[in-house]
C-alpha cells in the first residue's frame, strides 16, 4: 500500500460495530469525531452535524489529516476506516496493508 499523498481525498467512517468507545479517536480530531448518548464514536459533516447512518463516511479535512490517520492506528477496536476518496483503498485503519 503507498501512503495517501498530500493531494489524496480521504473519507473517514466507524463501524460502530467494534467501536469500544475509548474516546482517542475524539481526543485525536474532535472536529471529526463525536460520541453519541449510546456512548459509541460517530463522525460529523464539515458543518459539524453528527453523522448517524451505519457506514455513513465523511471527508477528512486536509489541516486534520494526520489526527485522523493517528486516531485509525491507535484506535483500540479497529473500527475507523479512512480511505482514499478515488479509489476507495483503505489508508488506515483494520485493512489498511
Amino acid at each position: 500500500m503507498s501512503a495517501p499523498t498530500e493531494t489524496d481525498e480521504l473519507q473517514v467512517w466507524v463501524d460502530q460495530d467494534l467501536c469500544t468507545g475509548d474516546g482517542l479517536c475524539v481526543q485525536y480530531a474532535p472536529e471529526v469525531f463525536e460520541f453519541d448518548i449510546d456512548g459509541l464514536a460517530y463522525v460529523k459533516d464539515s458543518g459539524g452535524e453528527l453523522l448517524q447512518s451505519p457506514g455513513v463516511r465523511t471527508g477528512v479535512p486536509e489541516r486534520l489529516r494526520l489526527e485522523v490517520i493517528d486516531a485509525a492506528k491507535e484506535c483500540p477496536g479497529d473500527c475507523i476506516h479512512v480511505v482514499r476518496a478515488s479509489d476507495d483503498v483503505e489508508v488506515a485503519g483494520p485493512d489498511a496493508d
